[in-house]
């Protein structure tokens, strides 16, 4: 609607708008937090969670808001049509941008549970945060190196069974949980220096999902593959608050989690091959996706340019 505007002042607008959403959200999350801390009883804890995960869908729909009031952007959405907020989902993706989390939350926005992020469980000591994490029930996971356990053998399969115990909660209330397996944004400096086989992405990281995995198998259902493309350029969040991104194209596609999909992915060599061969097929997959997302684009701009010089007056 404001879309209008010079773009230095829809940004301006629109920033201060994300951060006055998100502290008139934290706020009341940090307290229902305390409130869900303070009696251990599964039928309370269940019902704020309910409340804590309400508060942040409303963040998330007031962040939609914002981008349909200074932007106006495009959505090519596809494979979207059979999500639903009953299912346990591992949500995987791309990552070009941090503008990735926006689009990610605005198109799964109830279409499946609130996404939530796998942590570090030394992350729960963050003040507040930690907290608010911790209340709205995203997974703390306790990882172990190779050289630690070498060293304390007696601990192997203990951050597993850790993780494990934590995701009980997920039994009985569907979750989201979210992982860019890439581990970092796509650049085509990161690209060179790993000498990527893909063409637009980085190297997949196996051994976090194999973790995720093994840790939720039994509480998670389906996988949803997401491919992000922005066919104008990878976009910066000031590019995306200033109303220079006119089009966002996504690709979602639905996965069944097999058995085949999980298994101890550090001491069964077996597993940990076949693991990571899916894993490449899945990434080579991806990239074709957005090899035909960027030849489409390209056509698209060759057809308006014949369009133009046919019609010159138009």
């Amino acid at each position: 609607m404001l879309n209008f505007l010079p773009g230095p002042i829809k940004a301006t607008f629109a920033f201060l708008l994300y951060l006055v959403n998100t502290l008139f959200w934290l706020c009341p999350i940090i307290i229902f937090s305390f409130l869900k801390a303070l009696i251990p009883l599964q039928l309370w804890q269940k019902i704020f969670s309910y409340l804590l995960d309400q508060m942040a869908s409303n963040w998330v729909l007031v962040n939609s808001f914002n981008q349909n009031l200074f932007s106006k952007v495009e959505f090519e959405v596809t494979g979207s049509e059979s999500l639903t907020m009953q299912d346990w989902y591992l949500v995987l993706s791309n990552h070009q941008s941090w503008v990735d989390i926006l689009v990610l939350q605005r198109q799964l926005h109830g279409k499946i549970p609130f996404l939530k992020f796998f942590l570090k469980k030394e992350l729960i000591y963050v003040p507040f945060l930690g907290l608010a994490w911790w209340a709205l029930d995203f997974p703390f996971m306790k990882r172990y190196s190779q050289s630690f356990l070498k060293k304390h053998p007696e601990l192997k399969g203990k951050d597993i069974e850790t993780t494990r115990k934590a995701c009980e909660k997920f039994k009985h209330k569907p979750v989201s949980v979210m992982n860019f397996i890439e581990g970092t944004r796509y650049t085509p400096a990161k690209h060179n220096k790993q000498q990527s086989k893909f063409q637009h992405l980085l190297r997949p990281k196996a051994g976090g999902i194999a973790f995720v995995l093994e840790a939720m198998g039994q509480h998670l259902t389906k996988i949803v593959n997401v491919t992000i493309h922005y066919p104008e350029g990878i976009p910066s969040f000031l590019d995306f608050i200033s109303g220079r991104v006119n089009k966002v194209v996504v690709a979602i596609d639905i996965i069944p989690i097999e058995a085949s999909m999980i298994g101890d992915y550090y001491n069964d060599k077996k597993f940990k091959i076949s693991f990571q061969k899916w894993v490449n097929q899945l990434w080579l997959e991806k990239d074709e996706t957005l090899k035909a997302m960027h030849q489409q684009h390209t056509e698209n701009c060759r057809s308006q340019e014949r369009l133009s010089k046919e019609n010159p007056a138009s």
